[in-house]
């Protein structure tokens, strides 16, 4: 339990750096261990999701050597693996559990996976559907949760999947089974959703088609190591600049931040409520970045529709947050991905905002904000909690700069390093 910040009058200022984007250091070390030879990554994040990722992948005999950021994979493809001793274990991360799924798909050995009381409550039958009909045999608990077992498997075959929802992923646990398939696997999005499996595949030196949104790849993939360079996380770095928005008198740089087109909903999101946000010093090789500088400024209500979901899943949080000081009421359809989240993050964001005084409504999809609504504690202090969900713990501290009136404590911070491990220092490093 802590005592959140409070931002002083002068505001937040200054520049920093975020840490390295979650869905890509997730990404360089899956492809990394599949690939032949030696891949390198920069700018790892070093957060909990990720290192159960790591660790699986150990437990799978991968050389993994990690030096902080750094980190250096010896490739041993994906048909030389070694039986793990142990159930492996994904911890928080359903990135890990459904990609691995995937990936795991075609193993000689049988292999149990488990994940924490968290993870363990989150459906999975989204990613357990396309890969049975491609030939995977994996069973998992009632109500397709963890725990599992991903049974030994000599073939897959490729399919031709619509998506019935935008899932980056499902879609990359396809593509991961799909480059170990027989024939040709493609999947149909009518929404797209974030490319970074794509990407990196071509990266490592396969072949994949992306027409019309139909996404095709095929068995007998070389891949080869790589330098991976994982730009700031723009996850993580939505928190600071609605941050530097809301607050007022703030002017702050966020550097090297992801703006892969795929990914950068929540940017879009801001400018359509009035937000001026400059890049600078960007770079378009491989995963685009750029630095982000943004300055206080009022905001107004908007309508976020499903189409606008698969790029800014992550950031709806905090984008409700920022519309509960804009002007004008925001409405959020389409979205009910957020009811299996690491927590139900519609129930859970209106749980804790309206405990700061904000007038959110429910929607089974969604959510309707009321803005131009005023963040106060009326009592001596509000007891926030982040349910276990780092997003909820992050949009609570932010929430907390702006709150008047009495303290605004947290409870359950410690899940905020699933994602971002250091956020409330860097927080606390850009108040003057």
């Amino acid at each position: 339990m802590i005592k959140l910040m409070r931002a002083q009058s002068t505001g937040l200022r200054g520049t920093m750096t975020v840490p390295g984007d979650k869905s890509i250091s997730h990404r360089a070390l899956m492809f990394g261990a599949i690939a032949q030879g030696v891949t390198e990554i920069e700018n790892f994040l070093v957060s909990d999701d990720v290192l159960h990722t790591m660790a699986v992948f150990r437990e799978l005999g991968v050389t993994i050597d990690q030096h902080g950021k750094h980190v250096r994979v010896i490739g041993r493809g994906s048909e030389h693996f070694t039986q793990p001793q142990k159930a492996l274990d994904m911890g928080n991360s359903g990135t890990s559990t459904r990609l691995l799924m995937g990936l795991l798909s075609r193993q000689p050995f049988n292999i149990h996976i488990v994940g924490d009381e968290s993870l363990s409550r989150r459906p999975m039958k989204r990613v357990l559907t396309p890969l049975a009909l491609m030939g995977a045999d994996i069973r998992l608990s009632e109500n397709d949760t963890l725990p599992g077992v991903i049974y030994a498997n000599s073939q897959v075959t490729g399919i031709t999947y619509e998506m019935p929802v935008a899932s980056a992923q499902v879609k990359s646990a396809i593509l991961l089974a799909g480059i170990q398939a027989e024939g040709v696997t493609t999947i149909i999005e009518k929404i797209p959703s974030r490319d970074h499996t794509e990407r990196m595949l071509r990266q490592f030196g396969g072949t994949i088609t992306v027409k019309d949104g139909r996404v095709s790849v095929t068995k007998h993939q070389h891949l080869t190591g790589q330098h991976v360079i994982v730009p700031s996380d723009i996850s993580s770095a939505a928190f600071f600049i609605v941050a530097g928005l809301i607050t007022p008198n703030s002017k702050l740089t966020i550097k090297k931040v992801g703006i892969n087109k795929t990914r950068d909903g929540v940017l879009q999101l801001l400018k359509r409520m009035g937000a001026n946000i400059v890049m600078s010093n960007i770079n378009v090789n491989g995963e685009p970045f750029a630095d982000i500088t943004i300055e206080a400024q009022q905001l107004k209500g908007i309508d976020i529709t499903e189409k606008d979901i698969p790029s800014s899943v992550d950031e709806l949080p905090i984008i409700a947050l920022a519309a509960t000081q804009a002007q004008g009421d925001t409405t959020i359809t389409g979205a009910g991905e957020l009811r299996v989240k690491e927590t139900d993050r519609i129930a859970t964001v209106i749980s804790e905002l309206t405990k700061l005084g904000a007038n959110i409504e429910a929607l089974e999809d969604g959510m309707i904000i009321h803005g131009g609504t005023p963040l106060h504690v009326t009592n001596e202090s509000a007891l926030l909690t982040s349910h276990g969900d780092h997003r909820i713990g992050m949009m609570n501290a932010i929430a907390a700069l702006i709150t008047t009136g009495g303290d605004v404590v947290l409870t359950g911070e410690d899940a905020i390093s699933v994602s971002y491990p250091g956020f409330l220092e860097n927080l606390s490093r850009v108040m003057i």
